[in-house]
């Protein structure tokens, strides 16, 4: 997976850092969703929420062309997405 990282259009200084948000990708166990709303649909843009390998939770906003990750938004996880992530892992491994 390749990441796009030429003038992100977020701070990349703020609370995660640019490899905990590329290893949110690379998580087994990372929930990959594409919305229903038509406002992101029309873009084309998907949802990851997974963990960095120092156990950090990270929701994004991306897009991808297939070889290209271009992550428009990223934050720490919000308790209901913790939950969330949390339940599809419980149900994976049950």
């Amino acid at each position: 997976m390749e990441f796009e990282w030429n003038q992100p259009p977020f701070n990349l200084e703020s609370s995660l850092t640019q490899r905990e948000v590329e290893e949110s990708f690379e998580d087994p166990f990372a929930v990959r969703v594409m919305p229903d709303s038509p406002r992101f649909a029309l873009q084309a843009r998907f949802f990851n929420l997974g963990m960095s390998a120092g156990g950090v939770g990270v929701f994004c906003v991306y897009r991808t062309n297939g070889k290209q990750i271009r992550v428009v938004f990223a934050r720490p996880f919000q308790p209901e997405e913790r939950f969330f992530y949390q339940r599809k892992v419980d149900q994976t491994l049950a």
